[in-house]
């Protein structure tokens, strides 16, 4: 091992818009040595990397395969096996980045990889370097606000369902639900039953080329959503609070705006 040890970033590129890059974020790729990024264990494509190519001006660059299961076993053999690939690079005393969408720390393949490093070497020095999540750039698309006043926020995943959704509707004034794409027809059975179709806005592919919001969610019904999909859902009001825009039970103002 070198007298120095290398410095690990973790990168948060944003949800796909290059131009939401941070600065700070430029600053470290553009002066890196080694970039490394995940892609499936199936194709070696990477958004991340998509996303921040344009602003590479050099740096070598790898991708990780990570295996797209819920196995506790074989997730960790990939964990393990990847960063100790990026333990050989910081230990040449080089600098490395790890690019990931959105937000390196909300729901990131980069949690698990710096965890597992900071198992290995606790002496590594890690950076994490915040980015905009797509919830976030979501809000901004839409025009919606995430909360105001006194009010709450839960940021949930739908990987399981609407099991988390029933929930966290006990518990908020205002819900993101992330990867609802695999069920779709589930979530929208409970938000119809719980009559919350009319709060729940829909937005699709946020930052990137076919970017869509959907403030009527009953135009989706019957439909596949795209992988990166999310509903952004406004509890009703309150006398004199924020909350839904619209009455529980009346139809939907808007509909469907493609952007």
């Amino acid at each position: 091992m070198t007298a120095r040890c290398g410095t690990l970033y973790g990168i948060g590129v944003g949800p796909g818009d290059p131009d939401l890059v941070t600065l700070k974020a430029l600053k470290v790729l553009q002066k890196v040595t080694h970039i490394f990024a995940s892609c499936s264990t199936k194709n070696e494509y990477s958004l991340a990397l998509e996303i921040v190519k344009r602003h590479l001006t050099n740096g070598q660059v790898e991708r990780l395969p990570f295996p797209m299961t819920k196995k506790a076993d074989v997730l960790k053999v990939a964990w393990e096996k990847n960063a100790r690939r990026v333990l050989e690079v910081l230990q040449e005393g080089r600098d490395a980045a790890f690019v990931t969408l959105g937000d390196p720390l909300t729901y990131s393949t980069f949690g698990y990889l710096m965890q597992t490093v900071k198992r290995f070497a606790p002496e590594v020095p890690i950076v994490t370097i915040p980015g905009v999540t797509s919830y976030q750039a979501a809000a901004a698309l839409s025009q919606l606000p995430l909360t105001e006043g006194e009010e709450s926020l839960y940021v949930v995943s739908g990987a399981l369902g609407a099991e988390r959704l029933k929930e966290a509707l006990t518990q908020t004034d205002n819900i993101v639900l992330l990867k609802v794409y695999r069920y779709f027809p589930e979530i929208y059975q409970t938000l119809e039953k719980l009559g919350l179709l009319d709060c729940t806005t829909c937005i699709n592919r946020v930052g990137l080329e076919g970017e869509m919001v959907v403030h009527n969610l009953r135009e989706l019904k019957g439909q596949h959503l795209p992988y990166l999909s999310l509903f952004i859902i406004k509890k009703p009001r309150r006398t004199g609070s924020p909350g839904c825009l619209f009455a529980v039970g009346e139809k939907a103002s808007g509909g469907l705006s493609e952007l």
